[in-house]
């Protein structure tokens, strides 16, 4: 199933050693079965739409998330993204306002996040699938193994990166990240249990911008 499916060719280069690993045909099994018995989003096509929005070498900042979103309409497989006039879940809603308040506002009219995507933003989650009304429902089946060679490859082969770790699924793979070439920016995750302890305030897309200038890369337009 996953060998079927389109990848953007840096990444398919990069991740080639990867996808010959035994857990990835367990992975891919599972999936099948998955796909087959239960509504499972993202749909199929747009399972690496975070590899193929932004090539490797065009890479800025990587946004980590922990899993699509299990409502119908939302996933499209970008972390915290939504699918042009979905309404904005909690978690993103809180996103676009410490936007607003750092920034004054965001460039995008809606919630796909596509634009940052094409303009240098890996918005990848640690699991890549999820049954419909069961958030978690993939995790431990292979796919934090595969987002872990995902980061680790990122870290190897780009720097000055600005990686913003939100919450404890994602602080879980700084671990994998050199602070040493690239800028780790941690707090709580945005969702609207946890925003209000580090999240909000946090001036991550102002500090991401400021590095980026700082290393000669263009600024994200958020």
């Amino acid at each position: 199933m996953l060998s079927a499916l389109l990848i953007e060719p840096s990444w398919l280069t990069a991740l080639q050693e990867e996808f010959s690993l035994p857990y990835i045909q367990e992975l891919e099994e599972f999936l099948k079965e998955a796909y087959r018995s239960n509504i499972v989003y993202p749909i199929p096509q747009l399972i690496f739409n975070a590899l193929n929005n932004t090539p490797l070498s065009g890479v800025k900042v990587c946004i980590l998330g922990q899993d699509p979103y299990h409502r119908p309409h939302q996933a499209n497989g970008l972390a915290f993204s939504v699918g042009d006039t979905i309404s904005f879940p909690p978690s993103l809603r809180n996103i676009f306002k410490e936007i607003t308040q750092e920034m004054g506002g965001s460039a995008l009219i809606d919630g796909n996040l596509e634009p940052w995507a094409k303009n240098g933003v890996l918005l990848i989650n640690a699991t890549l699938t999820v049954e419909a009304g069961k958030s978690g429902s993939h995790q431990n089946k292979g796919w934090e193994r595969f987002t872990d060679a995902v980061i680790r490859i990122l870290n190897c082969e780009a720097e000055n990166v600005v990686y913003m770790l939100w919450g404890s699924h994602a602080q879980k793979k700084g671990k994998i990240i050199d602070p040493t070439k690239n800028l780790i920016l941690i707090s709580s995750h945005p969702s609207p249990l946890s925003a209000y302890r580090g999240f909000l305030g946090c001036n991550h897309f102002r500090l991401a911008n400021e590095y980026l200038i700082e290393m000669g890369k263009t600024p994200v337009k958020w």
